[in-house]
This record gives structure tokens, sequence and C-alpha cells, in this order.
């Protein structure tokens, strides 16, 4: 039986991205974002180009509908073998610190914290089972670096890639593994990217960082990679 990935926020950038790049080494790929439409229309395309593919519409800011979501994907591939969850979205804006409000910090929380923690709850007793299994999670380069004027996603990212590298730690023995992707730009294509105004100018290929997490997941030789490289670092520290 051919490997899933499970690719949570299947949008028009990254998401398509690692869709291809997974598929054409032979994995079916579990397409999770929330409007319908566009997902079934990329597991068309990709069927077209020769990848197994289905849509599982969800919204995943809700923490509690995640194991439901993973049923509904082993109902229908058998198994899951890698998750990358990255649902960034134009409506996850930056706020300035010293303009940030604890209501704003809690709409952020579930999606970008609780649910990444569910999902790996979800799928750590079968990946414990086979002693293999990979967690990809893709956040921004505020999570790393807090940027004067762009709070509020930072700090709830940031909370995650604590709980993340820690998780490394704690798998890596039993043959599975968690890492995180720090993405310094817009991703073209996103609905964040073509949203942007003034438009972005730091735009990065989702091809790209598609490459970085097949290089990841097949190594398996770090926690973090950076793209564009962290100022200070090699590109693949």
């Amino acid at each position: 039986m051919s490997k899933v990935i499970a690719v949570l926020g299947a949008g028009s950038g990254l998401g398509t991205a690692l869709a291809r790049r997974f598929g054409r080494a032979g994995f079916r790929v579990a397409l999770v974002a929330r409007r319908p439409e566009p997902l079934a229309a990329l597991a068309r395309e990709l069927a077209a180009q020769g990848i197994e593919a289905a849509p599982f519409p969800a919204d995943l800011a809700d923490p509690a509908a995640v194991p439901e979501l993973i049923a509904a994907i082993r109902a229908r591939f058998g198994r899951i073998d890698v998750i990358e969850y990255g649902p960034i979205g134009g409506e996850q804006n930056f706020t300035p610190a010293a303009e940030l409000d604890a209501a704003t910090l809690a709409a952020l929380i579930p999606l970008l914290l609780l649910t990444p923690v569910e999902v790996v709850r979800a799928v750590l007793p079968e990946w414990r089972a086979r002693g293999d299994g990979a967690f990809l999670l893709t956040h921004g380069y505020s999570a790393v670096e807090p940027l004067p004027g762009l709070s509020g996603v930072g700090p709830v990212m940031a909370a995650a890639r604590n709980w993340l590298y820690a998780l490394h730690g704690e798998l890596a023995g039993a043959g599975m593994y968690a890492g995180t992707l720090a993405v310094a730009g817009y991703i073209a294509g996103s609905a964040i990217a073509e949203s942007a105004a003034p438009p972005a100018e730091s735009v990065v290929d989702p091809d790209d960082l598609a490459e970085h997490y097949w290089a990841m997941y097949t190594e398996r030789d770090g926690v973090e990679r950076f793209h564009p490289a962290e100022p200070g670092r090699h590109p693949d520290a």
C-alpha cells in the first residue's frame, strides 16, 4: 500500500506544491482546507497528473474536530504517513505589539497552536505502532525573530515552534520525525500573497519550499530549515 501525505492547509501555494512533490514520489494525497470547491478542483488537477488525491473540507480552527478528520482520512486511504500543517491565509494578519490584545491572540491560538497539537495526538498511535511517521510544520519567520510591527501571529507560531522542537527530540529515537520550515516571505500563488497591499516585495517559490520538505522528510537530519536563509545561518542549518 502506497504512503499517504495529509496536507492540512491545501491552498494554491505551498499546499499545491507539496501535493505535487510528494505525489510524484508515489504518495497518495489527502487535501484539507475549509472551502470544498477549490479542494475538489485541486484533487481533479492532481488526478490529471496521475496523483491519487481526495478532498477533506474541514475548519482547522476547530481542534475538537481533529479526531473525526483524521478518522475520515484513514477510512479513505487506510493510513497516514506524513502530515504537513500550514493553514495560513489572508485572515491571519500581523498586529503591532503595542496594539495587541488578548482577544486577538485568543482568536489565533486554536488554528496555529491547539489544532497541530491535536493532530499529532491523533496520529501518534499509528506512527508508534509502525515505527515511522513525519509531522512537518510551516511557520513564518516572525516565529523565529520578533519583528516590530509584525506581532500577533508571531508569538502564537513561536509557541508552536517551541512545542515542535520538543516533539522532535522525543520522536527521533523511535523512528519518527518532526520538523519545521520557517518561511521569510510571502508564498507565490497563495491567498495571502495575492491579497497583500501594497504588493509583497519578498516572495518565495512554493516549489522550493516543497523541495525543502521532501529533503527534510527523507534525510531527517535537523529540526528546522529556513527559506530564504536566516541571517547568519547556512540555508540548511
